[in-house]
């Protein structure tokens, strides 16, 4: 997309009558790492990809707790991921403060997209860059929404979102009548299967899954790393690269360990690591 004299600020109409900024909050989901959610009769479940700037980084949170019945995964700019999360979190606390129950999940997601509807009309803000997958278990049972920047949201059996999520969408729509009577352990192999072709040249490792769920009497769980590494083995036939990653960097700590004991002897190799 290109910038064009329509896009100076989100209340302004093009002749064809769209909002260029509310579109371009939409491209920025787009733009984000895969994430997808799918629900059975019983527990919701949630897996997204963690990206990281380069090798030196850690890979970025993608999914977030927001109370102990629901949370989020999120595709786009973080940053905003944050704040809405916050809001959720307050939201959540309110109604447990005065109606000591939890809050209902479509509740807090109907507000949730009043905000962001809100930022969509005056020309003061700017709409949110992201889009979150909300799993939910409440005394109406499981669910799955969507919202999007513009202020809309959607419930779902099985959902995909972000770069790539079209293969994620063509796997779900294949399996998601056999959904229903699954368990926690099969729907989470469905979501890493999912994400698998969505993660472009990239194996999926424990490090960067991530994988989360909720149910009925099953709080919201986050499994990372070591939690997650069962599933990510089973769904790679036995691999995960994540333990070659270890590995690597085990040899180029031995590397310069001998390079180290090696001495000064030869200037051109000082030369070449400081290059």
């Amino acid at each position: 997309m290109y910038r064009n004299q329509y896009d100076t600020d989100v209340t302004t109409y093009s002749p064809a009558g769209r909002l260029h900024q509310v579109e371009y909050a939409m491209e920025a989901v787009k733009q984000g790492s895969a994430a997808v959610g799918l629900r059975s009769d019983e527990i919701v479940v949630l897996a997204s990809l963690k990206r990281r700037t380069n090798e030196l980084a850690s890979y970025q949170q993608k999914v977030f707790k927001i109370d102990e019945h629901c949370g989020i995964a999120v595709s786009g700019l973080i940053a905003d991921a944050r704040v809405l999360r916050k809001y959720m979190i307050n939201e959540c606390l309110n109604h447990k403060f005065v109606y000591d129950t939890p809050a209902q999940v479509g509740r807090v997601v109907l507000k949730l997209s009043d905000k962001s509807q809100v930022y969509t009309q005056k020309s003061e803000k700017r709409p949110y860059g992201v889009g979150l997958l909300v799993a939910g278990y409440d005394k109406t049972g499981p669910h799955l929404y969507q919202t999007v920047p513009s202020g809309n949201y959607f419930e779902y059996i099985a959902q995909a979102m972000g770069a790539r999520s079209q293969s994620a969408k063509t796997y779900l729509e294949k399996y998601y009548e056999e959904f229903d009577e699954m368990k926690l352990d099969d729907l989470v192999h469905h979501a890493l299967m999912s994400l698998k072709g969505s993660s472009r040249d990239e194996k999926l490792t424990s490090r960067n899954v991530t994988v989360a769920y909720v149910g009925k009497d099953l709080p919201f769980t986050i499994l990372e790393n070591d939690d997650v590494k069962p599933y990510v083995l089973k769904v790679n036939g036995g691999n995960d690269d994540s333990d070659n990653d270890n590995d690597n960097d085990n040899d180029n700590d031995n590397s310069e360990d001998a390079a180290g004991a090696g001495g000064d002897d030869d200037d051109d190799n000082d030369m070449d690591v400081d290059k």
